[in-house]
């Protein structure tokens, strides 16, 4: 059921080089439901003024949108990404990375880690309570990513076998987590600047690198 490591395996490769990009054989009315959802979560923080779980919810997507541009980037040019997602897990692959599935349950799960945070408590667990949260909702996802790598459609696609729930917990999630729980606490100008560089940076590589074929 979980699968840890990727295997290096001929069938992992093949499962990798018949994914289709941005193809819309499988895609369904999921799709606008989902979009409906987030646009929804989103909207109701603006109107509560719960500025700062709006900025946690975009400086983890942001953050996210960076991995999966150079996880295509490393497909691109290494043969084969860190991590694939299949064609029959999803209504549509955004990159070779991601679906239209786990980016927008991506675009909440900072919305949601920063909701996490005990508004009453200064450290948990001895920790200041923001690296707290990051360290288990990022030991969550992880746990969670290894168990989508063990399904039997494929849902994630481990090739590498330096690569798995490990390096995926530290080098992925446990920045995700930080971006989410850090970045609202900046100062108001320093939010802004981040968000727009990071928001600039991605929406730059996307509009540079899909027309090349890259991505």
């Amino acid at each position: 059921m979980f699968q840890f490591w990727g295997d290096g395996s001929q069938a992992a490769m093949d499962l990798v080089d018949a994914v289709k990009v941005r193809s819309t054989e499988n895609f369904n009315w999921t799709f606008i439901f989902i979009l409906a959802v987030v646009f929804y979560v989103y909207w109701s923080e603006i109107n509560k003024k719960n500025y700062d779980a709006v900025v946690a919810g975009l400086a983890l997507y942001g953050v996210h949108w960076l991995y999966e541009i150079t996880n295509a980037i490393i497909g691109h040019f290494a043969g084969y990404p860190l991590w694939t997602v299949s064609n029959d897990s999803t209504t549509f692959i955004l990159l070779i990375g991601v679906s239209w599935e786990l980016s927008m349950m991506f675009s909440l799960a900072g919305i949601i880690s920063y909701k996490m945070m005990p508004t009453d408590k200064k450290k948990m667990f001895g920790l200041d309570k923001r690296i707290t949260v990051t360290i288990m909702m990022a030991l969550l996802f992880a746990l969670f990513e290894s168990f989508l790598a063990g399904t039997s459609n494929h849902s994630f696609i481990w090739v590498y076998k330096w690569w798995g729930v490990l390096p995926v917990f530290i080098t992925t999630y446990i920045p995700f987590f930080l971006a989410a729980n850090f970045v609202p606490s900046m100062k108001p100008k320093n939010k802004k600047i981040f968000l727009i560089c990071l928001w600039s940076l991605v929406a730059l590589l996307l509009v540079i690198l899909i027309p090349m074929g890259i991505i």
